[in-house]
């Protein structure tokens, strides 16, 4: 588990555009929110990102770039992209499994119709220097932190200097 106030793991992890992202190349004006998600199986997974779409402006105006990723295929991932309606929304792939457990995130065997294995959810907020601000990491599709919530504390964190907790 990362803690609070510690450096983050690089991540290089491929996007649905043909581009790369690497986490040590962003510079947010405040944080980094990355968004680790079930992948397209999850219901709750669409609904959540859609979610975040239509407050990207306003993550935008308090200075977070967001990025959601998962373990999924680069298929799987544009059709995700192309069927969720997420158009502005950095959309990555191929997070490896091996790399999921470094950030302490949990993994799940699929059945039915998911994957063989995926990454259950999760969102990070991280400094600029990458430290770790906070998390927030479930073993379920549900119970995820609201984004209004998380606007809305952006607010506060920042206009206050609201230091990173949980580091003890």
């Amino acid at each position: 588990m990362i803690k609070p106030r510690t450096k983050t793991p690089d991540l290089d992890i491929k996007l649905v555009n043909g581009t790369t992202w690497k986490l040590s190349d962003q510079n947010p004006e405040h944080f980094t929110m990355l968004v680790v998600y079930r992948g397209k199986h999850c219901p709750v997974c669409k609904e959540y990102l859609q979610t975040i779409q239509n407050h990207l402006t306003d993550f935008t105006k308090k200075g977070v770039h967001v990025i959601a990723i998962s373990a999924d295929s680069e298929a799987r991932a544009k059709a995700t992209f192309e069927d969720w309606a997420i158009d502005d929304l950095a959309l990555g792939y191929d997070f490896p499994i091996e790399e999921a457990r470094d950030w302490g995130l949990y993994i799940s065997k699929g059945i039915k119709e998911e994957p063989d294995q995926f990454v259950e959810p999760a969102l990070f907020l991280i400094r600029p220097d990458r430290t770790l601000y906070a998390s927030s990491i479930q073993t379920m599709p549900f119970a995820r932190p609201a984004i209004e919530d998380i606007l809305k504390s952006l607010d506060f964190v920042i206009n206050k200097s609201y230091p990173a907790r949980g580091e003890a």
